[in-house]
């Protein structure tokens, strides 16, 4: 079953007033004036509505809106946490295994989760953003994270394998297709294996988009994102001498793949402190101390930066946005936080800018956690709004 997509439309979120402020509104002057459905969304999500009549709507979605219809409205807050109904482990190759557990409906409409990183592995709070009655919830941690093992290893650890893992759990759990959620790393594994398996995927959300490309890499890891937060740019910064610091992504490398486990690990922790102290838009004490544990911190690193080194193991620095007639029939949701300083909005806005098919939620005042209020509404909503298809045979 492949989910057709609604007319194009942004949304721009806020969660901490029940009005658009002003200066919210006067945003909307850059935006395109045509071939858009413009929505503005306050705290109870969706506050004004402006059509523009020039574009050609889906003809159930024009009915409800000439009637004087309200579309029902989605549920945003969090489901309670679950517990695993099942769990296992997959030998995906010949060194490699990957935990993977299910959770909410055995028999409910399979949903994929993508961590991301590369090398965050899953949480139990990743259940949280899909209704546990509908949904079969599937999280797995990817080669090298999390549970899987071996622990940050690097050798066969490329898209490329993660795809054909997905697809391998996808035959192991003997699911026909699924829906597929994934943010930051996990956007832009979630696009790639859409691409490669169109057929699989019955709807996409993707939050903090990231396309690995040469300019996204180089905002946040050459000194882009260093005028945002200077102070926490300088302990990543200082860690590497001067006379390497002409490519920080190389110099990391250098020390994250040394024969001395503790220079790896104190390579490893300056780089997940510095996406650590950067994911939130208001600092997350919690989060920042996530680049203390060593086991987590190494994984991370060192599979982040094998990635970023290898260009994501893509083609081309395109490759993605160069691809996405494959996947236009898709119904998608993108979600990013106006402020996201770890992957920046222009990213999502390229993406938004080829697939305009898809809904595009903007959440004016968030950076780049799922976790942060606004962006977690918005993710439910958007599993919502695809589970409300299903129920409708759409």
């Amino acid at each position: 079953m492949v989910l057709l997509g609604f007319v194009s439309n942004i949304t721009i979120t806020s969660r901490t007033s029940s009005l658009p402020h002003t200066s919210t509104l006067s945003r909307l002057r850059f935006l395109p004036s045509s071939h858009q459905n413009f929505t503005l969304a306050g705290r109870k999500d969706l506050v004004i509505r402006a059509q523009n009549f020039g574009v050609k709507s889906e003809p159930k979605l024009i009915d409800m809106m000439e009637s004087g219809k309200e579309l029902p409205e989605l549920n945003t807050n969090l489901y309670p946490y679950v517990e695993p109904y099942s769990t296992g482990i997959l030998k995906v190759s010949d060194i490699h295994t990957i935990y993977w557990e299910q959770s909410g409906n055995p028999t409910g409409h399979p949903v994929v989760f993508l961590h991301g990183g590369p090398g965050g592995g899953t949480t139990p709070s990743n259940r949280r953003f899909f209704d546990p009655d509908f949904y079969r919830i599937i999280l797995f941690d990817q080669r090298g994270a999390g549970k899987s093992t071996p622990h940050a290893c690097l050798d066969q650890n490329t898209t490329w394998d993660l795809i054909d893992d997905i697809e391998k759990l996808r035959q192991h759990l003997e699911i026909p297709e699924w829906q597929v959620f994934g943010g930051s790393w996990g956007s832009t594994l979630a696009l790639a294996y859409s691409l490669a398996h169109p057929d699989k995927v019955t709807g996409l959300v993707l939050r903090g988009i990231f396309l690995l490309r040469k300019k996204e890499i180089d905002w946040f890891y050459e000194g882009g994102a260093a005028a945002i937060y200077p102070d926490a740019w300088e302990s990543f910064r200082d860690l590497i001498p001067e006379n390497e610091r002409s490519c920080f992504v190389d110099a990391y490398s250098k020390r994250l793949n040394s024969d001395d486990k503790e220079t790896q690990y104190a390579a490893a922790r300056a780089w997940t402190k510095w996406e650590m102290m950067t994911a939130h838009l208001l600092p997350n004490e919690e989060n920042i101390k996530r680049g203390e544990d060593d086991i987590f911190s190494l994984a991370f690193a060192r599979i982040e930066n094998h990635y970023f080194l290898n260009k994501g193991f893509f083609p081309s620095d395109s490759f993605l946005l160069d691809n996405i007639d494959n996947i236009r029939h898709i119904n998608a949701t993108i979600v990013q936080g106006r402020y996201d300083v770890c992957c920046p909005m222009m990213s999502a806005w390229d993406l938004h800018k080829a697939w305009p098919e898809a809904d595009f939620k903007v959440v004016a005042d968030a950076g780049h956690s799922a976790n942060e209020p606004g962006i977690a509404a918005e993710l439910v909503a958007a599993n919502e709004k695809l589970k409300n298809l299903i129920k409708n045979g759409r």
